[in-house]
């Protein structure tokens, strides 16, 4: 039987200035463990600790510029463009451009702040 999922939960965000998350799917609003799917609506100048998750994480950037830094480096992606981040790699997001950011996050598992693992 199909679950219909009439409007997103908004779920605390982490980082220096004020994210709004919507969670569609996730441990949340939908109670479903095996994975996640969030909006996200990131300020200009938005920045949160890096991160080494328990999760592969696919983002999907709806609007604006979402900045991903990694070990390997930086990249700015934009309006249409996504990234796939594996389990146990370091990541960090930002949108410090003008008009910040918009992006749909998937994590399998679902996103958990017990397991996504922050930099202190």
């Amino acid at each position: 039987m199909p679950v219909f999922i009439e409007k997103p939960t908004q779920v605390k965000a982490c980082g220096n200035k004020p994210k709004i998350i919507e969670e569609y799917v996730g441990r949340v609003n939908s109670n479903t463990d095996d994975i996640s799917l969030a909006r996200m609506k990131s300020p200009e100048g938005w920045e949160e600790p890096g991160q080494t998750p328990e999760f592969d994480e696919y983002t999907l950037v709806l609007e604006g510029t979402l900045k991903v830094n990694s070990k390997d480096g930086s990249r700015d992606l934009k309006k249409g463009e996504a990234v796939i981040v594996p389990k146990g790699e370091w990541v960090q997001y930002s949108s410090p451009y003008e008009g910040g950011a918009q992006y749909f996050a998937i994590c399998l598992p679902a996103f958990s702040p017990d397991i996504v693992h922050r930099d202190e």
